[in-house]
Parts: structure tokens; sequence; C-alpha cells
């Protein structure tokens, strides 16, 4: 009877982790995706735009008032640019000139694994440097949504920016494997989280190491909007004022009331038009 329980337990431990590499596979796979459009609402022109590395990002520009600057809107994790179009249409409204991208692994951006923000930032960049570039002397901003924002900061460097908004971003990948098993399997779910985080590296060759925002936002230099729900439970409220007190000045703070990991345009519309309006408006208008 030892015997056989002994074989037994060892089935469970061998089943268990085979399911927990699966799974950790599922959460870094890519998303491709054929991105209809653009949409004929906007004066968009479909990109290529050339990275460093020698790929390209699949993106859509439309220039706005001279008097503005740009800004580059970035999806979350397993979307694409598409979801960032109801932002884009408030922006271009208020004069500034939009691009929205596809990060890599995602959409029409070849990718092999998504790297929760570490390869992603080289996208980041390449819109940055493609906004600065199109718009000469204008000032470039960037509004980065969960994944996108953890891309606006990892990397070699934190993106170079004039402004910067960020929303619902992690403030580790163990933090964030941890939350996210939790709300799912409970204590289980948490007591797991260190073997998905030990498969980081030798499957997306990214060491843990590097995919902390908590630590490279204190190396962004440009002002920076760092905003979550207050209810929350894949990005916490206390990751997101812990992002803020570890950011340089200037700053701002916002926790969206109720707001949970989502949309937060969707959420609050008015008030989220209101608020980064005011924001980039401070940052991004010339004279």
């Amino acid at each position: 009877m030892r015997v056989i329980a002994v074989v037994l337990t060892l089935l469970l431990a061998a089943g268990g982790s085979a399911a927990l590499y699966a799974i950790g596979g599922s959460l870094a796979e890519p998303r491709p995706r054929d991105v209809a459009g653009p949409p004929d609402d906007l004066p968009f022109e479909a990109l290529r735009i050339p990275r460093a590395d020698g790929g390209r990002v699949a993106a859509w520009f439309a220039e706005g008032s001279n008097r503005r600057g740009g800004v580059l809107l970035v999806h979350g994790i397993r979307s694409d640019r598409r979801a960032m179009l109801p932002r884009a249409r408030f922006l271009f409204e208020a004069g500034y000139s939009v691009l929205l991208i596809d990060l890599q692994a995602h959409g029409e951006t070849p990718g092999e694994w998504i790297t929760f923000g570490h390869r992603e930032s080289r996208d980041v960049a390449a819109g940055v440097d493609y906004l600065a570039a199109r718009l000469g002397d204008r000032p470039v901003g960037v509004i980065g949504v969960s994944l996108g924002g953890a891309a606006a900061l990892l990397g070699e460097s934190p993106v170079d920016a004039d402004a910067v908004v960020l929303e619902g971003v992690y403030s580790s990948i163990q933090r964030a494997v941890r939350n996210r098993l939790g709300t799912r399997l409970g204590d289980i779910g948490r007591a797991l989280a260190p073997l998905l985080v030990w498969q980081i590296e030798p499957r997306l060759d990214v060491s843990p190491r590097a995919l902390v925002p908590l630590a490279a936002i204190h190396e962004l230099d440009a002002p920076v909007m760092i905003i979550g729900g207050t209810a929350d439970r894949r990005t916490q409220p206390d990751e997101t004022k812990a992002m803020y007190l570890r950011a340089k000045a200037p700053k701002r703070l916002w926790l969206v009331e109720g707001a949970r990991h989502q949309d937060l345009y969707r959420y609050a519309p008015a008030t989220y038009r209101q608020q980064v309006i005011a924001f980039l408006d401070r940052y991004l208008v010339g004279t």
C-alpha cells in the first residue's frame, strides 16, 4: 500500500507540474490576429514602424493640431491597437496627434512570446521615436495600459517622453502572478505562484529581476500620472500607491473608486477624459 501511495503521489506531482507548465505557456503565448481597418472616422495612416532590432511595429497614426503634441497609445495584454481607439478619438478631438501600436506578439506585430513588458519596450521606444521625428519639436506623451504601461518602464531604460500616463501597471512579476493565481485559486494559487515565476527565465530568456516596474519607475524622467482601481485585485491599490511614491516629481495619482482591472476609460469616461486631458495639456501643449 505504501508503494501505491508513493506512486500516486508522484503521478499527482508530475501531473500538477505539467499543468503548471502548460498554464505558463498559455500566459505567454503570442496573440496574433488580423486587425481590420483603420476605421474611417479618424484620418488614420496605416504604418509599419521600424524597430531598432530590425522588426516592424504595426500602427495607425492620425495627425492633430500643430499646437499640441502627440500621444502614443499602448494596449494591454492579449489585446491590440483597436482597444485604444476610444482614447484616440477623444485625444484627437482635443487636438492631439495619436499613434496606436500593436505590441510584439500581439495583433499584427510578430513575436515569439509575450514577455510582460521586456521585449515590448522596444515597440514603445520605436513608437516614441516615430512620433518625435514626425512631429518635429512638438512634445510626445505615452498612455500605457497594464502591459503597455509596463513596456513604457522596462527594457534598457524607461521611455523617453515628455509626459506618461500609466494605468493598472503591476509592481513586479512575482506580485502579478501571485495576485492572479490568488484571485482564481485562493491560498493554493498563491503558494503555486513561485513555480510559474520560475518558468519565466528558461522559457522566455528574461529574468524575473528584469520585470519589476516598481524599480524602473524611479528612473523615469518625465511627468507621470499613475492610475489604478480601488477594487483591482490584479494590480492592487497598494501597488499603485507604491508606484506613485517611487516615481519622481512631477507626478499625480488617481485611484478610480470601485474600478477593477478593467478599461478605466470605459468605466468612468467623463472623469477619465477630464483628468487625463488636464494632465497632458500641462506638458504637451505648445505656445
